[in-house]
């Protein structure tokens, strides 16, 4: 990684723009053509560096409910269970933990129904039925971003 990709990854943590072609704009911040932009970050994407480039949307706002779920899967089947969580559009985070409840994940949905659809679901598929919800109570965001 090398300066002109810290300053792209700094632009893109920031005020991402709204725009028919936001790579561009970007571009325009960095002294690159929108390509180059998009390609760099492609290469990052690959190499690990980062995960995906997407909106952080705040379910309440929408209307929606969300919460925090752990749980415990045997160590065998780790890959499994997270490959089927990852594949429902309302999860947000998947990490593993070393705990009794070794994964983690955020689940949103429109409707409290809608989660317990889902946990059910992801159940059903992997056979794993400890699991819990931790809603939140009261939510504390803070804006994060890292300077590169």
């Amino acid at each position: 990684m090398d300066d002109t990709d810290r300053r792209i990854l700094n632009a893109v943590q920031r005020n991402f723009p709204v725009d028919p072609s936001p790579f561009t704009v970007i571009g325009r911040e960095v002294g690159l053509s929108g390509e180059e932009v998009l390609k760099r970050l492609k290469r990052l994407k690959e190499e690990g560096i980062i995960r995906r480039i997407g909106a952080v949307l705040d379910p309440r706002r929408l209307g929606w409910v969300s919460t925090l779920c752990a749980a415990r899967v045997p160590d065998e089947t780790v890959e499994a269970f997270v490959a089927v969580v990852n594949g429902f559009p309302g999860v947000t985070h998947n990490y593993e933990r070393q705990a009794y409840y070794n994964i983690w994940f955020t689940l949103s949905a429109p409707s409290q129904a809608g989660i317990e659809a889902v946990l059910d679901e992801i159940s059903e598929k992997t056979g794993v039925d400890e699991m819990l919800q931790l809603p939140a109570i009261k939510i504390f965001k803070v804006q994060v971003s890292f300077s590169l």
